[in-house]
């Protein structure tokens, strides 16, 4: 345990932001599951509403700086390859 004030401060603002970044992780995994289930069942219209929420999803994890914005994109663009094959079926 730290002894110096600042240091002391550092631990608690670093806990807090650790469950924060964690929290919001989750959300993109949670909504990623979810779509991934109802492409799963083929029903495209619900995949492409369900994609417009987990896209804006991952994009605020982006500007939070959860996640890289390359990393996002090869998120979101596999979402997108499983969905457009859902549309040629």
């Amino acid at each position: 345990m730290p002894n110096i004030k600042s240091a002391k401060k550092r631990v608690l603002v670093n806990t807090k932001k650790n469950s924060q970044n964690k929290s919001n992780k989750s959300e993109v995994k949670t909504a990623i599951k979810k779509l991934n289930e109802v492409i799963d069942a083929g029903n495209y219209e619900e995949a492409v509403e369900l994609y417009k929420q987990t896209e804006s999803i991952i994009d605020s994890a982006v500007s939070k700086g959860i996640y890289h914005k390359n990393t996002a994109a090869n998120k979101k663009s596999g979402l997108a390859k499983r969905i457009n094959a859902l549309k040629k079926d």
